[in-house]
């Protein structure tokens, strides 16, 4: 088939290559100028299957009030306020029924683990690294946050998952530039999970979908999908159609605008993520892969010759405006972890992104109800570990083939 991509970030280069290596005639749409531009340009790059469950959680409403005056909150909310922020808010909050909550976790972790599987098949086929690193750890700095871990461990035990509780002596021969002088009660070791480099890994596949005959359309906006059909395109400045067999929507939070004049109204709001990025110069003072700090929800990790420090869920806001208090965050948990992993007097890249969230947790993937139309989307702040298993899902519905994993729930009958 001839099929259109609309967006380039890592869902939609993963999507392209899987396409692609179906024998399908693939070209991708995106406005900016490469790949991974948008919400998977500096995001953590950790892989941790495990760990990737629904905000939508029994308690989370309670931890989110609790957090809107903290000075270095995981959560907060900006002004101005959207109605439609306001409509997201609502869904969430009756997301977070610990029914709704158990189903979408299940959901979740099936993708998350398929998708890792599927990842390390694709990476075996590429000559690159992608600043790839082996293990991950979550920091506790009290006995509280080792108590608050607890349900999430059950959770671990019960999906089989490979941890460790270890001691923060312990930590700290697996990470031994942790600074000695911040209090460490203990961690949980993963050392199946890792971190790469999403943007570098999306540069890599897109080559690699290009050798498979795949076109992509830099600096090319979608103005509009057709609405009697829907796959026809038209591209901003051009009155000329473009006619497809098929096309998947992969447009990240712009997808809710493409999709609303046919008649498809998702709750898909941005929820921005920061991350300061800084040069290594001494390596034996970084991680050697990945932390996060089970307190403050930041994530430490090195990306080859940079350490990377991300987290912050701020909901509402101007996308380019810059929240200082969230950075300043990410600079007091690189500093009181590592604080000589960067050299953070001049270059530090500081960037905020916009997670294409979903009130519930999981994303959508497959037919859209529109004859052509499919939708690969709402990956929030899982894109990543989600990606190449999202992809080759959608590259089995679109061929009528069963996918590997049930798919149940990740349709958009959830949203209705």
């Amino acid at each position: 088939m001839n099929i259109a991509i609309l967006g380039a970030g890592i869902v939609g280069v993963t999507t392209a290559y899987e396409l692609a290596a179906d024998g399908h005639q693939v070209t991708v749409f995106e406005r900016h100028a490469t790949v991974a531009e948008g919400a998977s340009f500096a995001n953590a790059g950790v892989v941790a299957p495990g760990y990737v469950t629904p905000w939508a959680a029994p308690g989370m409403p309670g931890k989110v009030l609790g957090h809107l005056l903290a000075r270095h909150a995981p959560v907060r909310i900006a002004r101005p306020l959207a109605a439609a922020d306001l409509g997201w808010m609502r869904r969430w909050l009756r997301a977070c029924d610990a029914a709704a909550y158990a189903a979408n976790r299940a959901r979740l972790q099936r993708l998350a683990f398929y998708s890792r599987q599927r990842l390390h098949q694709v990476a075996a086929r590429m000559a690159y690294d992608f600043d790839r690193g082996e293990g991950y750890m979550v920091l506790l700095r009290s006995e509280n946050d080792r108590r608050m871990v607890q349900p999430g461990l059950a959770v671990l035990r019960e999906l089989g998952v490979p941890f460790h509780e270890i001691s923060g002596d312990e930590a700290r021969q697996i990470e031994p530039a942790l600074h000695p002088g911040t209090p460490l009660a203990g961690a949980i070791h993963l050392p199946q999970d890792e971190v790469g480099n999403c943007r570098q890994f999306a540069l890599i596949l897109r080559d690699a979908a290009e050798a498979l005959g795949a076109r992509f359309m830099f600096n090319t906006p979608v103005a509009r999908v057709d609405q009697a059909q829907a796959a026809t395109l038209y591209i901003a400045g051009d009155p000329a159609p473009q006619r497809f067999d098929a096309v998947v929507v992969c447009a990240g939070v712009q997808s809710a605008a493409l999709l609303r004049p046919l008649g498809i109204h998702l709750p898909l709001r941005p929820v921005y993520g920061y991350s300061i990025s800084a040069h290594i110069p001494e390596p034996v003072h970084a991680p050697r892969s990945g932390v996060m700090d089970e307190r403050y929800k930041v994530a430490i990790t090195r990306m080859g010759q940079r350490v990377r420090v991300a987290g912050s869920a701020e909901i509402g806001g101007h996308p380019d405006a810059v929240n200082d208090a969230a950075v300043r965050t990410l600079y007091k948990v690189l500093n009181d972890w590592f604080p000589a992993a960067g050299r953070l007097s001049s270059g530090v890249q500081v960037w905020k992104g916009a997670r294409p969230m979903l009130p519930d947790g999981p994303p959508i993937i497959g037919a859209s109800g529109v004859p052509g139309l499919w939708l690969n989307l709402g990956h929030g702040s899982s894109g990543w570990a989600l990606s190449c298993g999202s992809a080759r899902v959608m590259a089995d519905l679109v061929a009528g083939r069963e996918p590997a994993i049930d798919t149940e729930g990740l349709g958009l009958e959830r949203l209705r």
